[in-house]
């Protein structure tokens, strides 16, 4: 991971591994700490990774470190607006474009660890660097 980035949003499938302390990933967050990058998930994410198997009390200590950032009217309008452009509809695609739009939002440059990586970069078109999971 070479250059400068300033943010970095998490999908479901970044904090996932996170939680799980999957060492691919913790190997990037260190790069990502050194960086002085921010991380960011869309308030949908923590809804999309609670599940019964998940470890809580690392969930928790995960989102104690990361911007938590809401799904507002005007967010979700604008989410809706990607799907648009993009071509895409439905509940399968609603969370990621709650992701684009909060990475769309952020201090750039911005990166989102996401394991969509083609999805991702159809709602997000070129503004936003993708590292695929």
């Amino acid at each position: 991971m070479s250059g400068h980035i300033e943010t970095v949003v998490l999908d479901s499938e970044g904090l996932s591994a996170w939680v799980a302390q999957d060492r691919k990933v913790l190997a990037m967050f260190q790069v990502f700490h050194d960086l002085g990058a921010d991380l960011v998930v869309s308030a949908n994410t923590i809804v999309e990774v609670s599940h019964a198997r998940v470890n809580l009390p690392r969930l928790q200590w995960a989102l104690s470190r990361v911007k938590v950032e809401p799904i507002t009217e005007a967010a979700a309008k604008a989410a809706a607006q990607l799907l648009k452009g993009a071509g895409l509809h439905g509940h399968r695609y609603a969370i990621d474009a709650t992701v684009a739009e909060a990475a769309l939002r952020q201090p750039g440059p911005v990166a989102i660890l996401t394991s969509d990586v083609d999805d991702m970069t159809r709602l997000c078109g070129g503004k936003v660097r993708m590292i695929g999971l």
